[in-house]
């Protein structure tokens, strides 16, 4: 096996690792912390989201897209839906969902407040979840402006 170093260099090898890093940050942050309702599927998109985008990446880093059955012929469009569609749509609405936490948690942010407080977890869950969601945008447009230039290489 040979790492495909071309990818690792390209704008999509670089957004999948920030990808890759900040939703393991968001997903890592929601988990560590007591968490209800609605934060369950947070967490389960950016769980999922986030291995996923793995093995694209590892696919994607050893050339061996080919191996996958009918969506290695189709690897640049696999990725354009993965980043648009799942990434991009999922994350947007675990962000949504953390943001609203977070909301309902403003009042312990106070000084004095003794209890524990879920309100920085929930916000730099938030944060890490929206800047991810623009990563996957970019990845996406990225993916899309190369198939609309007839290239069928993610490279």
């Amino acid at each position: 096996l040979s790492l495909h170093r071309a990818y690792l260099r390209s704008p999509l090898g670089l957004l999948r690792l920030g990808q890759l890093a900040l939703g393991a940050a968001f997903w890592v942050t929601v988990a560590a912390h007591k968490y209800e309702g609605a934060a369950h599927f947070a967490l389960f998109a950016a769980v999922l989201v986030w291995l996923l985008t793995l093995a694209l990446f590892g696919l994607s880093l050893l050339g061996r897209w080919e191996l996958v059955p009918w969506l290695g012929s189709r690897w640049l469009l696999t990725n354009l839906v993965h980043d648009l569609a799942l990434g991009m749509g999922l994350y947007a609405a675990a962000t949504g969902i953390m943001g609203h936490k977070a909301k309902q948690r403003s009042f312990c942010n106070l000084p004095g407040y003794s209890q524990h407080c879920l309100y920085s977890a929930y916000l730099s869950a938030s944060i890490c979840g929206g800047i991810t969601a623009c990563l996957y945008l970019f990845s996406g447009l990225y993916c899309l402006s190369r198939r609309c230039q007839d290239q069928r290489d993610i490279v």
